[in-house]
């Protein structure tokens, strides 16, 4: 159940993927299935940003209630190595090269050399694994939920969209 400070937080903001074009430090060009867009890199969004997101990434946008959208979140095209014996998969991932990685809830094993969706920096694990990282313009199975309570648990939501940031 959520609470009255993450309902609040959840009826603030929407959080959708897309596949990313283009990257400038600023801002990405962005492909949602339907069209491409240039969106804003959210002030909370790491840099250098150039060498953290390429071309290929899936991106989560957030877009408040008046619009305004921002890039909040990044996963990696990575390219699935196989299984560890504990359950974890190894994948490779250009910037980071080979990395073992949590699988999420919605990741269906893949055979090796099939490319998923991997990130980093959520709570749980260095790194996990998603999902299959198909094309197509049907949404990822990513883990959006997780995206939303981190921003929500460290407060950071304001900062997406405060004016001035």
């Amino acid at each position: 159940m959520l609470t009255p400070e993450r309902t609040s937080a959840a009826a603030a903001h929407r959080l959708r993927t897309a596949r990313v074009l283009r990257v400038q430090e600023d801002a990405c060009e962005i492909w949602s299935g339907v069209a491409s867009s240039s969106i804003q890199f959210a002030p909370t969004f790491p840099g250098p940003r150039i060498e953290r997101v390429s071309p290929g990434h899936l991106v989560a946008v957030a877009t408040d209630v008046g619009g305004l959208e921002a890039v909040v979140w990044r996963w990696y095209d990575a390219i699935v190595l196989g299984r560890e014996h504990d359950g974890s998969v190894r994948l490779w991932e250009p910037a980071h090269g080979e990395v073992i990685a949590q699988p999420r809830a919605a990741y269906r094993p893949v055979e090796p050399g099939s490319r998923a969706w991997a990130s980093a920096g959520l709570p749980g694990a260095e790194w996990w694994v998603a999902a299959s990282a198909r094309t197509g313009p049907e949404p990822a199975d990513v883990e959006l939920n997780e995206v939303d309570r981190l921003y929500t648990d460290n407060n950071l939501w304001s900062a997406v969209f405060s004016p001035g940031t």
